[in-house]
Protein backbone atom coordinates (compact mmCIF):
# COMPACT_ATOMS: atom_id res chain seq x y z
CA UNK A 1 0.00 0.00 0.00
CA UNK A 2 1.25 3.28 -0.91
CA UNK A 3 -0.16 7.08 -0.33
CA UNK A 4 -0.48 10.06 -2.40
CA UNK A 5 -1.52 13.36 -2.61
CA UNK A 6 -3.49 14.92 -5.71
CA UNK A 7 -4.29 18.75 -5.86
CA UNK A 8 -7.54 20.31 -6.45
CA UNK A 9 -7.09 24.10 -7.68
CA UNK A 10 -9.60 26.45 -6.07
CA UNK A 11 -12.09 26.23 -9.24
CA UNK A 12 -12.24 23.26 -8.05
CA UNK A 13 -13.64 23.57 -4.81
CA UNK A 14 -15.58 26.45 -5.77
CA UNK A 15 -17.38 23.90 -8.35
CA UNK A 16 -18.44 21.43 -5.55
CA UNK A 17 -19.17 24.26 -2.82
CA UNK A 18 -21.86 25.85 -5.80
CA UNK A 19 -23.03 22.16 -6.35
CA UNK A 20 -23.57 21.17 -2.37
CA UNK A 21 -20.69 18.40 -2.78
CA UNK A 22 -19.60 17.56 0.16
CA UNK A 23 -18.89 12.91 -1.06
CA UNK A 24 -18.40 11.12 -0.08
CA UNK A 25 -15.60 10.71 -2.00
CA UNK A 26 -15.96 8.55 -4.53
CA UNK A 27 -13.39 8.71 -7.42
CA UNK A 28 -10.20 10.52 -8.14
CA UNK A 29 -9.43 11.35 -11.90
CA UNK A 30 -5.70 12.20 -13.28
CA UNK A 31 -5.54 13.55 -17.26
CA UNK A 32 -2.02 14.01 -19.58
CA UNK A 33 -2.22 18.02 -18.32
CA UNK A 34 -0.52 19.25 -15.42
CA UNK A 35 -3.71 21.10 -14.17
CA UNK A 36 -5.12 17.22 -13.33
CA UNK A 37 -1.79 15.46 -13.33
CA UNK A 38 -1.53 11.80 -14.50
CA UNK A 39 -2.14 9.35 -11.73
CA UNK A 40 -0.64 6.18 -13.65
CA UNK A 41 1.40 5.89 -10.35
CA UNK A 42 -1.61 4.96 -8.11
CA UNK A 43 -2.87 1.38 -7.73
CA UNK A 44 -5.74 -0.59 -6.53
CA UNK A 45 -4.98 -0.90 -2.29
CA UNK A 46 -3.08 2.48 -2.37
CA UNK A 47 -4.60 5.40 -1.08
CA UNK A 48 -5.40 9.07 -2.15
CA UNK A 49 -5.46 12.28 -0.43
CA UNK A 50 -7.04 15.49 -2.56
CA UNK A 51 -5.54 18.69 -1.19
CA UNK A 52 -5.83 22.05 -1.72
CA UNK A 53 -4.78 25.59 -0.40
CA UNK A 54 -6.98 28.21 1.39
CA UNK A 55 -5.71 30.99 2.20
CA UNK A 56 -2.66 30.49 2.52
CA UNK A 57 -2.40 27.37 3.78
CA UNK A 58 -2.41 23.48 3.00
CA UNK A 59 -5.72 21.16 3.44
CA UNK A 60 -6.78 18.02 3.10
CA UNK A 61 -9.93 17.64 1.56
CA UNK A 62 -10.66 13.42 1.26
CA UNK A 63 -9.61 10.57 1.90
CA UNK A 64 -10.26 7.99 -0.59
CA UNK A 65 -9.07 3.70 -0.51
CA UNK A 66 -8.69 2.66 -4.20
CA UNK A 67 -10.16 -0.66 -4.88
CA UNK A 68 -10.84 -0.26 -8.61
CA UNK A 69 -8.87 1.37 -11.60
CA UNK A 70 -9.59 1.91 -15.03
CA UNK A 71 -9.57 4.28 -17.71
CA UNK A 72 -11.82 7.27 -17.25
CA UNK A 73 -13.68 7.46 -20.04
CA UNK A 74 -15.28 3.70 -19.25
CA UNK A 75 -15.90 5.10 -15.61
CA UNK A 76 -17.82 7.79 -16.91
CA UNK A 77 -19.86 6.05 -19.22
CA UNK A 78 -20.69 3.52 -16.85
CA UNK A 79 -21.50 5.99 -13.47
CA UNK A 80 -22.43 9.21 -15.14
CA UNK A 81 -23.36 8.50 -18.71
CA UNK A 82 -21.29 10.43 -20.44
CA UNK A 83 -17.68 10.87 -20.85
CA UNK A 84 -17.37 14.04 -19.98
CA UNK A 85 -14.32 14.95 -21.68
CA UNK A 86 -12.56 11.93 -20.80
CA UNK A 87 -10.40 10.80 -23.39
CA UNK A 88 -11.95 8.43 -25.69
CA UNK A 89 -10.52 5.06 -26.60
CA UNK A 90 -9.87 3.40 -29.74
CA UNK A 91 -12.93 1.66 -31.34
CA UNK A 92 -15.18 3.76 -29.86
CA UNK A 93 -16.67 7.07 -31.47
CA UNK A 94 -19.41 9.25 -29.20
CA UNK A 95 -22.35 11.47 -30.34
CA UNK A 96 -22.20 14.70 -29.67
CA UNK A 97 -25.01 15.95 -32.04
CA UNK A 98 -27.06 14.66 -35.01
CA UNK A 99 -24.21 16.21 -37.31
CA UNK A 100 -21.50 15.40 -35.02
CA UNK A 101 -19.58 12.27 -33.63
CA UNK A 102 -16.05 12.27 -32.15
CA UNK A 103 -13.29 9.14 -31.82
CA UNK A 104 -10.11 9.25 -30.62
CA UNK A 105 -8.10 11.75 -33.22
CA UNK A 106 -10.68 12.14 -35.58
CA UNK A 107 -14.49 13.62 -35.90
CA UNK A 108 -17.02 12.64 -38.19
CA UNK A 109 -19.86 15.07 -39.37
CA UNK A 110 -22.42 12.75 -40.14
CA UNK A 111 -23.45 9.25 -38.91
CA UNK A 112 -23.08 7.71 -42.75
CA UNK A 113 -19.51 9.00 -42.50
CA UNK A 114 -18.94 7.00 -39.43
CA UNK A 115 -17.24 3.54 -40.04
CA UNK A 116 -18.96 0.69 -39.20
CA UNK A 117 -16.12 -1.08 -36.83
CA UNK A 118 -16.88 1.63 -34.47
CA UNK A 119 -18.98 1.22 -31.09
CA UNK A 120 -21.43 4.15 -30.78
CA UNK A 121 -22.00 5.83 -27.49
CA UNK A 122 -25.16 7.77 -27.08
CA UNK A 123 -24.51 9.99 -23.94
CA UNK A 124 -27.27 9.75 -21.21
CA UNK A 125 -26.46 11.82 -17.99
CA UNK A 126 -27.02 9.38 -14.66
CA UNK A 127 -27.39 11.24 -11.44
CA UNK A 128 -24.04 11.40 -9.98
CA UNK A 129 -22.18 14.03 -8.09
CA UNK A 130 -20.08 16.68 -9.38
CA UNK A 131 -16.67 15.20 -7.80
CA UNK A 132 -17.60 12.53 -10.54
CA UNK A 133 -16.75 14.63 -13.34
CA UNK A 134 -13.47 15.13 -14.10
CA UNK A 135 -12.32 18.94 -13.90
CA UNK A 136 -9.93 18.44 -16.71
CA UNK A 137 -10.02 17.61 -20.42
CA UNK A 138 -8.69 14.47 -21.44
CA UNK A 139 -9.33 12.57 -18.23
CA UNK A 140 -7.47 9.42 -18.87
CA UNK A 141 -7.21 7.33 -15.56
CA UNK A 142 -10.07 7.25 -12.69
CA UNK A 143 -9.41 5.55 -9.26
CA UNK A 144 -12.67 4.75 -7.16
CA UNK A 145 -13.59 3.28 -4.61
CA UNK A 146 -16.52 2.25 -2.49
CA UNK A 147 -14.88 3.59 1.24
CA UNK A 148 -14.39 7.15 0.82
CA UNK A 149 -14.42 10.16 2.92
CA UNK A 150 -16.67 13.34 3.44
CA UNK A 151 -15.22 16.13 1.33
CA UNK A 152 -14.36 18.91 3.53
CA UNK A 153 -11.14 20.96 4.37
CA UNK A 154 -8.73 19.73 7.26
CA UNK A 155 -6.35 22.38 8.09
CA UNK A 156 -2.84 20.29 8.32
CA UNK A 157 -1.15 22.79 11.21
CA UNK A 158 1.15 25.37 9.57
CA UNK A 159 4.35 23.80 11.83
CA UNK A 160 4.11 20.37 10.52
CA UNK A 161 4.32 21.34 7.02
CA UNK A 162 7.89 21.97 6.24
CA UNK A 163 8.05 18.20 8.20
CA UNK A 164 5.98 16.60 5.40
CA UNK A 165 8.22 14.05 2.62
CA UNK A 166 7.27 13.49 -0.82
CA UNK A 167 9.19 10.65 -2.99
CA UNK A 168 10.03 7.11 -3.14
CA UNK A 169 12.29 5.09 -2.13
CA UNK A 170 12.98 7.63 1.28
CA UNK A 171 16.71 8.53 -0.39
CA UNK A 172 14.57 10.13 -2.58
CA UNK A 173 12.62 11.92 -0.47
CA UNK A 174 11.87 15.92 -0.58
CA UNK A 175 10.24 18.82 1.48
CA UNK A 176 7.45 20.79 0.02
CA UNK A 177 8.72 24.17 -1.92
CA UNK A 178 7.85 27.13 0.77
CA UNK A 179 8.61 30.78 0.11
CA UNK A 180 10.24 32.76 2.73
CA UNK A 181 6.12 33.87 4.18
CA UNK A 182 6.22 30.21 4.77
CA UNK A 183 3.31 29.58 2.40
CA UNK A 184 3.21 26.48 0.47
CA UNK A 185 4.04 26.74 -3.26
CA UNK A 186 1.03 26.11 -5.68
CA UNK A 187 3.76 24.18 -8.39
CA UNK A 188 4.59 22.48 -5.69
CA UNK A 189 1.68 20.14 -4.83
CA UNK A 190 -0.07 20.63 -8.20
CA UNK A 191 1.19 16.93 -9.03
CA UNK A 192 0.68 13.66 -8.00
CA UNK A 193 2.99 13.13 -4.80
CA UNK A 194 3.76 10.12 -2.68
CA UNK A 195 3.59 10.44 0.79
CA UNK A 196 6.57 8.98 3.18
CA UNK A 197 5.72 6.49 5.23
CA UNK A 198 5.86 8.92 8.75
CA UNK A 199 4.03 12.20 6.52
CA UNK A 200 1.10 9.17 5.30
CA UNK A 201 0.63 8.21 9.17
CA UNK A 202 0.10 11.71 9.84
CA UNK A 203 -2.23 12.10 7.80
CA UNK A 204 -4.52 9.48 8.59
CA UNK A 205 -3.96 10.68 12.28
CA UNK A 206 -6.21 13.77 10.90
CA UNK A 207 -8.76 11.65 9.54
CA UNK A 208 -9.37 9.19 12.75
CA UNK A 209 -11.16 11.92 15.25
CA UNK A 210 -13.19 12.90 12.51
CA UNK A 211 -14.48 9.69 10.32
CA UNK A 212 -14.83 8.12 13.99
CA UNK A 213 -17.82 10.57 15.43
CA UNK A 214 -20.95 9.01 15.19
CA UNK A 215 -23.17 10.75 13.37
Amino acid sequence: MAYYTVYWPQDRLDELRKSDDKGPIKVVFGSIHSRMPSIASIKEGDVVFPVSLLDRHLYIMARLEVTHKERAFDYCIRELGNPYRSLIPGGVVVKVSDTFFCAKDVSYKSLQSVPENLTMIIPGDKPHCKHQEPFNCCAEWAVWGENGSVIQPRLIPDEVVPLLRFGYPKSKEKPLRINSKGVVLAQSIAATRRLSEESAMFFEEIFKPIENVEP
